[in-house]
Formats: C-alpha cells, structure tokens, sequence
C-alpha cells in the first residue's frame, strides 16, 4: 500500500483551525481505517510560522520548509492573515512546482487567493469565503468565482468556503481516494456530516429576509418528497401558496439560488445517494430522481459533478460499510 503526503502550507499568520484540520480529517481516516493511508506534513517557510494573532497567536516549528512540498500527493493551503498581500516567489514556486510534479492544490478559505497567485486558476472555476469574492474577482479576473458553493473540486484544483468548510474539502478528499464506506467512517469519528447540504450562500448576509424566515423549510421538504415528479414553478408555488415572483425571491433570499436549481441540486444529491447504496440500473435511477431519461441524468449529473454516473458508483459505492473500530 502506498502511503500519500499531505502537506499543509503554514505561512505567518496562517488560521490555526484551518492549519489543523488537515491533520484532524487525514489522521482520523488512518485511525478509521486501522492501517496509514495518508503521512500529514506541516510545511513552512523557515520551519516556523505563527499562527494570526487575532485567533490566538502561538509559534509552530516544523521538521519540513517549502521542500517538504516535493513528492506530496495532495498540498493543502490554509488561510492566512495577509492573504491579501501578493505571497513571496519562493511560495508561488513551490506551488508551482509540486502541480507540475502531479499533487492536488487544496485552498481553504481565502488560501484560495494564495493558490491563485500561482495563475494555476485562470480558467477555472473557485470558490472563497463570501465575504472575499468579490475582491477575489477583481484581483483574479480569469478566475470564474462562486461564491455560493462550499467547495469546487477541478481534480487537480480543489478551492473551499470559509473556515469550516475546510471539513467539507478533506471529508471529500479522503471519499474520493479511498471511498465513501472510510469517509462516513471518518465523519462520524469527528462527529460531522459526510456531505453538509447546501452551500455557503445559506451563512452570506443579506439585508432583506422574508417575514417569515421558516416559510421554506416545508416547501423544501414537499419538493424532496416529489423529487420523481414533474414539478413547474407553478406547483410549487401553487404548493407554498405564494406568487411565483415570492417564491424566486425566497429562494434567492435564503438559499442564493433559484427554486428549480435548488430542487436540480437535490435531484443530483438523490442520485449520488442511489449509486452509493443501491444497485440500481440507471434507467430506473433517473425516474426515481425526476430526470426521466438516462441521457438526461448523465447530463446534468456529469456537468454538477464532473463524472458520469457509472463512474462515480464505481468509485463511491458502499460494498462493506466500516463500523466504528
């Protein structure tokens, strides 16, 4: 079996809890798994940083500096106080260098601005936390961001939300390379959801909620509970008893999204479920989801997720759950 490097880039002033989450999540799946999947290395310039002063500074010192990149599998890059400083050319080279050697770059939070110093996400679409986006898009006009996801995954690129969505990121890095079976089993063992629902708009301020800010919980449920029906804007208004126009306004309110995106989203996360648990054959899966044809569920399924669904059930199905040890 070979054993995968983690490295977590440590730069001063980085975020203590996005500098140990890393650690938390791998460790815990070696644990999950009874046997070392992952080797966990801090990484920093020096071989020491500390930690930003506003969350509790301490001094971290460290067998490896930015050399303890080479040879990683996966590099993550936490949040750091100066973020929106330009990093020092030896950091973007580092970086540079261990994607050109074949490792993933993980940004959590605004280390999103880190990694996109390096010009690795031009082209591509990212996340950061919301309260950043925009000035992320100003300073990065060839990355497409979205600030309303809690993590993009590009294979090579992974960008995540803000602080703990940091969890999200490595939960769903240690599902894709050893399964969902280790990946709940780790998420229970740190008492986290394997998949939180939704995305970061539902934690953005907004200044005008609606009256009545649970209005949407039972229409969210009625349509989960529809999900291999047909359903127009006019049912489901219909359903909330409410115009069309408050329907799209609540969602856009509450949840950053529109109500036939919403309810596409949770076809997708129906499907995920189905081929992680069920065997059953993608003719009968895309009704049981609302999609109706195959070639419809592929379609979407493949542009939310950026595998197709026999793909994804050959890497994610649940053949022998792990309990917990």
């Amino acid at each position: 079996m070979t054993v995968e490097v983690v490295a977590v880039l440590a730069l001063d002033g980085v975020a203590p809890f996005e500098l140990a989450t890393p650690g938390q999540v791998f460790g815990t799946a070696n644990e999950a798994a009874g046997t070392v999947h992952y080797e966990i290395r801090v990484c920093a310039p020096g071989r020491s940083a500390t930690t930003a002063a506003q969350h509790g500074a301490f001094r971290i010192d460290t067998p490896y500096g930015l050399e303890g990149l080479v040879g990683a599998h996966t590099v993550v890059i936490p949040a750091h106080a100066g973020f929106l400083t330009p990093p020092p050319s030896d950091v973007t080279d580092a970086l540079a260098r261990a994607a050109a050697q074949g490792a993933r770059l993980a940004s959590v939070c605004v280390g999103a601005f880190t990694l996109a110093a390096t010009g690795l996400l031009d082209g591509y679409r990212a996340t950061t936390h919301w309260q950043y986006a925009e000035e992320f898009a100003r300073r990065h006009p060839r990355v497409e961001v979205d600030p309303a996801v809690l993590f993009v995954d590009h294979g090579r690129l992974i960008t995540s939300a803000g602080v703990a969505a940091g969890l999200d990121l490595c939960l769903h890095l240690v599902r894709r390379d050893l399964g969902a079976a280790l990946a709940a089993a780790t998420a229970r063992r740190i008492v986290m959801p394997l998949q939180r629902d939704g995305g970061q708009a539902q934690y953005i301020e907004r200044p005008a909620a609606p009256a009545d800010p649970s209005a949407l919980q039972p229409v969210m449920q009625w349509m989960e509970s529809r999900l291999d029906r047909p359903l127009t804007l006019a049912d489901i208004a219909g359903h909330a008893r409410i115009s069309v126009r408050t329907l799209n306004r609540w969602f856009r309110e509450q949840t950053g999204t529109t109500p036939l995106q919403w309810l596409l989203h949770a076809r997708i996360h129906r499907a995920r479920q189905l081929l992680e648990t069920t065997d059953l054959p993608i003719t009968l899966l895309a009704d049981r989801t609302g999609f109706g044809s195959p070639t419809t569920l592929r379609h979407h399924f493949t542009r939310h997720t950026g595998t197709s669904p026999y793909a994804y059930r050959a890497a994610f199905r649940q053949r022998e759950p792990l309990g917990d040890r």
